[in-house]
C-alpha cells in the first residue's frame, strides 16, 4: 500500500467550515438579503476613486526596466519618507524596505528575529491573521491582555510574566485592531523599557494611523527617540485604500550596532524574494501624494456611521466601547449565549452579519465587533436590526 504524502505541521489548520460561515452561505444561497456589518474592503464599499490618478502612474516607462533593489526603488522609498515627514518623523530611505503587504513585512521580521519555536508577544484582543503568519514561520505567538476601563490599557504586570527566555519581540498595533485605541506615550515608554531590559525588539503595526476618530491623534512610533530596535509597518491598503495594489513597507529604527546589523540581515531576506513589482513601485509616490481625497471620504463615512451607531444604541442593553481610531467598533452585549451562536442567529433570522468577539480573541461571551466602513444606508439598517434584537 502506498504511503500518504506528509504535510508540514505548520499548515495543519482546522479547515472545517464554521457555523457562522455556513449560515452566511445558506442565506446568500437562498437569495435573501444580508446586511454585511463586517465589510472592510474599501474598494467594495461605494467610495469614489480617481481612476486616472490611480491607474495612470502604473504606465510609467521606468517600469519596463528591471533594476532590482532589495529595499525597493529609491523613488518609492523617498515617497514613504515624505509620508512620515507629514507625521513629524524623520525616516531615512535607507531604513525602509518595501514589501507587497504588511503580512510579508511580518514574515521578514519573524525570520530576522526568531528561530523555530521562539516567541513574539502580542496584545489580545487583536486581528486573527497574526496566528497564521506566525505559525507558517514556526513562531509562537504569546498573548498579553489589554484591559478596558474607560479606554483600553496595557496590563504591564501580565506582560512581564509572559516573557520567557524564548521571547524575541513585542508586537503592538497602533492604533489597535479592533479596539481602536492608540498606544499612549507612557505605555510606549514602558514597552521600550521592557524591551531594553530583556533584549527584545519592538514591532509596531500602524496601518490605521491615518484614521483618528478623536481630536489629537497620537504620534507614529517613527517619531521621537528609539532606545530599542523598532520596526514600524504600514502600507497603502489603508493609507490610500488600495488593498489590491499590494504596496507596504517596514521602517527600521534603533541604536547601533543593532540597527546596522538588522538592516544588513533584512537586506539579505528581501534580496531573496524581491517580490514587489516595478509598476507598483513606480506608482507609490503618486498614490501617497494623492491619498487625501479617499481618506477624507472614509473619515466622513466612519464618523457618520459611528454617530448612527450611538443613536441606535441609546436606551438599549448594548453599549459601545470607546474608540479612538480605525475602522471598527466593539459592542458589549448581554451574554445570553456564546458569541458565535449569537452571530449565527443574527445572520439566519435577521439578515445581519457581524463578527463574534472570539474572532478577535475576546476570552468570554458578550462581545460583537462591527466595521464602520459599510455604506451608510446598509449600516443604518443593520444596526437598527441589532437595536430591535436586544430591546
Amino acid at each position: 500500500m502506498d504511503q500518504m504524502v506528509r504535510f508540514s505541521v505548520r499548515t495543519a489548520w482546522d479547515l472545517s467550515e464554521t457555523d457562522l460561515a455556513r449560515a452566511v452561505k445558506a442565506r446568500r444561497g437562498a437569495g435573501l438579503r444580508l446586511l454585511d456589518l463586517t465589510a472592510s474592503n474599501p474598494t467594495r464599499c461605494g467610495f469614489r476613486y480617481d481612476e486616472s490618478a490611480i491607474l495612470g502612474p502604473l504606465g510609467r516607462p521606468e517600469a519596463l526596466v528591471y533594476d532590482p533593489d532589495p529595499r525597493g526603488m529609491r523613488s518609492a522609498r523617498e515617497a514613504v519618507s515624505r509620508y512620515y515627514e507629514g507625521h513629524g518623523a524623520v525616516v531615512a530611505p535607507a531604513n525602509i524596505f518595501l514589501t507587497p503587504s504588511t503580512s510579508e513585512a511580518y514574515s521578514y521580521l519573524f525570520r530576522l528575529l526568531c528561530d523555530p519555536g521562539d516567541e513574539v508577544l502580542i496584545a489580545q484582543p487583536s486581528y486573527p491573521l497574526f496566528d497564521f503568519l506566525a505559525q507558517i514561520e514556526n513562531v509562537h505567538l504569546v498573548p498579553y491582555p489589554l484591559f478596558y476601563d474607560h479606554g483600553w490599557h496595557l496590563d504591564s504586570d501580565t506582560l512581564h510574566h509572559a516573557i520567557t527566555p524564548r521571547t524575541r519581540a513585542i508586537a503592538v498595533v497602533h492604533p489597535n485592531n479592533p479596539t481602536g485605541h492608540f498606544t499612549k506615550a507612557a505605555a510606549r515608554r514602558e514597552l521600550e523599557a521592557i524591551c531594553a531590559k530583556r533584549g527584545l525588539a519592538l514591532i509596531v503595526d500602524e496601518v490605521f494611523l491615518d484614521y483618528p476618530l478623536t481630536d489629537g491623534p497620537e504620534q507614529s512610533f517613527a517619531c521621537g527617540e528609539h532606545p530599542v530596535l523598532t520596526f514600524v509597518l504600514s502600507g497603502l491598503s489603508k493609507i490610500a485604500a488600495l488593498p489590491q495594489m499590494k504596496a507596504s513597507w517596514v521602517a527600521a529604527f534603533g541604536p547601533d550596532p543593532a540597527l546596522t546589523e538588522a538592516l544588513q540581515r533584512l537586506e539579505v531576506v528581501a534580496d531573496t524574494f524581491l517580490s514587489m513589482n516595478a509598476p507598483v513601485q513606480c506608482a507609490i509616490p503618486a498614490w501617497l501624494e494623492g491619498c487625501g481625497g479617499i481618506q477624507s471620504q472614509i473619515k466622513v463615512r466612519l464618523q457618520r456611521n459611528l454617530d448612527t451607531l450611538d443613536r441606535e444604541l441609546a436606551g438599549t442593553a448594548v453599549s459601545r466601547l470607546e474608540v479612538e481610531a480605525g475602522w471598527y467598533a466593539i459592542l458589549r452585549v448581554p451574554a445570553i449565549e456564546p458569541d458565535e451562536a449569537l452571530a449565527v442567529r443574527l445572520v439566519r433570522d435577521h439578515g445581519v452579519e457581524i463578527h463574534p468577539g472570539h474572532f478577535f480573541g475576546f476570552p468570554d461571551s458578550g462581545w460583537l465587533v462591527l466595521s464602520l466602513l459599510p455604506p451608510e444606508e446598509d449600516f443604518a439598517q443593520g444596526v437598527h436590526v441589532i437595536r430591535q434584537f436586544f430591546q
